[in-house]
C-alpha cells in the first residue's frame, strides 16, 4: 500500500476534562458516571443515538446483569438504573416478572430469560434525557479519528463529522469504542483474534419480526423439546433448502407478544477494524436475512404470517482487538474462581464465544469448560493499557485471554466496565495521575455507594 502525508491545520476545541468515545454501553456508564463526579464530559457518538449494539445492531436484549437462576441482580448501579427506568416506563421487560419454566419465550432458555428485552427506540430516548440531566456533552454522527501524544499521555482527541475535523483537549481519555481504536492508534499494544491465525468469531445482522403467531411457536418448541429448531434444519439440510453454516435458529421475544429478535446469521471472515471487510458483510448479511425469513416463513412454526419489522443498520460485531495490560485476565483464573483485590464490577453470563469457522460451535462447551461460580469478577486492571497512562478501555476490548471475552463482552458488564472507568477518571483528571495508580479503595467504595455490585455470597 503506498501512503500519503497528510498535514493541516486543526481548530482545537476549548476542552473537556474526560473525552469518551464511542456511545455503546461501557461509554455511556463512563460518561454518566464521570460527569456526575463533577467532570466535563463530552461523548463521541458514530450514529445518531446511544445505546451502541442495543439500538443500532438491534441486539434488543441487556446480557449479564443477573445471575443465571433469576434469584438477583449481579450488576448494580448505572445499568440497574437504565434497567428499572425503562422497564417502569414500558420500554423494556423486568426479568424479575418473567415466570419460571422450562421454556421461556425470552430466548427459550431460563439462563437468557435472566436478560432484559428492550425497545431500541425507548432505550436511546431515555439516555438522550440522561445526558442531559448530567450536563454531558453528546456529539452524534462523530467519529474518533486520532490522538496527539506527549511524554506517554493523550493530549488531544482529533475528531470528524459535518463541521470537519477539530482536535479536542482532554485530561484524560475512555476508549469505549469495543475495538481498542484509541488505544491503537495511540500506540498501546494490542491483539486480534485468535493467538494461532487472528481469525474472529462471527459476526450477525440482527432483524426483528412481528406478527409472529407466538403460541404456535412455543408449541412447537415445547412438543418437540426443540429451542433451537436442530432438528427441523437438519432434515431442511438434508434436502437442500437449509444452506447456511450455522445450525441453529434464534429467537428471543421483545417488550411485546408475537415481536421477536432473530439473532440468527453467522457471518464468517468479517473483520470489525477493517472497513472493506464491514461493508462488504453488511450487503452480504443483508441479502442472508431475506433468505433466511423466507424459509422461515415457509417451514418454520408460527412464522407464517410475519413480516420482517427492521433490519440492523449495523453490523454486531462480537470481537475484534483486544488491549495487552500489565494484567491479563485468564481462563484459568475464571475457572478457578478467583477473586481480586481490584475487582469493580460483575458478570453473570457464560462462556459464548462462537467458533470462527463453525458458527454453531462453542468451544469452551466442547471442552466442558465449567465456571467454579455463577458468576465472573471483573478486575480493574483489565482495562488499563500499557504504555498511555492516561487512556482506560473498557468493554470487550479489555486485557484478557480470548475466551474470557465469552462472559465479559455483553451489554451488562460493559456497563459495570465503563462506570468504574468513568470513576477512576475523576482520579486521573483531578490529580493528574495515571489510570494504572488510581486509588482503588477510594474507586471501590464510590462504586458501592452508588449502587454497584462488587460481591456476592
Amino acid at each position: 500500500m503506498t501512503t500519503l502525508s497528510f498535514t493541516r491545520e486543526l481548530p482545537v476545541d476549548g476542552g473537556h476534562d474526560l473525552v469518551v468515545c464511542g456511545g455503546g454501553p461501557s461509554g455511556i456508564a463512563a460518561a454518566l458516571a464521570a460527569a456526575r463526579a463533577g467532570l466535563s464530559v463530552l461523548l463521541v457518538e458514530a450514529t445518531g443515538q446511544l445505546g451502541g449494539v442495543g439500538t443500532s445492531c438491534g441486539v434488543s436484549h441487556l446480557l449479564g446483569g443477573r445471575t443465571a437462576d433469576n434469584t438477583r441482580a449481579c450488576v448494580g448501579g448505572i445499568f440497574l438504573e437504565v434497567a428499572k427506568e425503562l422497564a417502569a416506563h414500558g420500554g423494556a421487560v423486568n426479568p424479575e416478572t418473567i415466570l419460571e419454566e422450562k421454556y421461556p419465550p425470552y430466548g427459550w432458555f431460563p439462563s437468557l430469560a435472566t436478560g432484559v428485552p428492550f425497545d431500541p427506540d425507548a432505550m436511546a430516548a431515555l439516555l438522550d434525557e440522561k445526558m442531559l440531566a448530567a450536563g454531558v456533552e453528546v456529539s452524534y454522527f462523530t467519529s474518533f479519528v486520532d490522538v496527539r501524544v506527549e511524554a506517554a499521555r493523550i493530549t488531544h482527541v482529533t475528531i470528524f463529522n459535518k463541521s470537519g475535523l477539530s482536535a479536542v483537549p482532554a485530561k484524560a481519555v475512555v476508549d469505549a469504542t469495543g475495538d481498542a481504536d484509541v488505544a491503537a492508534r495511540s500506540g498501546c499494544q494490542v491483539v486480534k483474534g485468535r493467538a494461532d491465525d487472528g481469525l474472529m468469531t462471527p459476526a450477525s445482522l440482527i432483524f426483528t419480526v412481528e406478527r409472529v403467531d407466538q403460541d404456535a411457536l412455543a408449541g412447537y418448541i415445547r412438543a418437540n423439546d426443540s429451542p433451537r429448531f436442530r432438528e427441523l434444519i437438519q432434515r431442511l439440510r438434508e434436502t437442500g433448502e437449509w444452506t447456511f453454516p450455522y445450525d441453529i435458529l434464534i429467537s428471543v421475544q421483545g417488550v411485546e407478544k408475537g415481536t421477536f429478535m432473530i439473532n440468527t446469521t453467522r457471518l464468517c471472515d468479517v473483520d470489525g477494524t477493517d472497513g472493506r471487510s464491514l461493508s462488504r458483510g453488511m450487503m452480504a448479511g443483508r441479502k442472508e436475512v431475506h433468505r433466511l425469513f423466507d424459509l422461515m416463513r415457509k417451514r418454520f412454526p408460527g412464522f407464517a404470517n410475519a413480516r420482517i419489522k427492521s433490519i440492523a443498520p449495523s453490523l454486531g460485531v462480537r470481537e475484534t482487538r483486544r488491549i495487552v495490560g500489565e494484567f491479563v485476565y485468564t481462563v484459568e483464573d475464571v475457572l478457578a474462581g478467583r477473586d481480586f483485590e481490584d475487582t469493580i464490577g460483575l458478570s453473570g453470563y457464560g462462556w459464548d464465544l462462537p467458533d470462527p469457522k463453525q458458527p454453531s460451535l462453542q468451544p469452551m462447551h466442547e471442552k466442558k469448560a465449567r465456571m467454579k461460580r455463577p458468576y465472573t469478577p471483573i478486575p480493574y486492571r483489565c482495562m488499563v493499557p500499557r504504555p498511555i497512562t492516561n487512556l482506560i478501555c473498557p468493554g470487550r476490548a479489555i486485557s484478557v485471554e480470548r475466551e474470557v471475552l465469552g462472559p465479559l463482552r455483553v451489554m451488562a458488564p460493559c456497563y459495570a466496565m465503563g462506570e468504574a472507568a468513568g470513576l477512576a477518571a475523576a482520579q486521573v483528571a483531578r490529580e493528574g495521575t495515571a489510570f494504572k495508580v488510581v486509588d482503588i479503595r477510594r474507586l471501590r467504595e464510590t462504586l458501592l455507594r452508588d449502587g454497584a455490585i462488587l460481591a456476592m455470597e
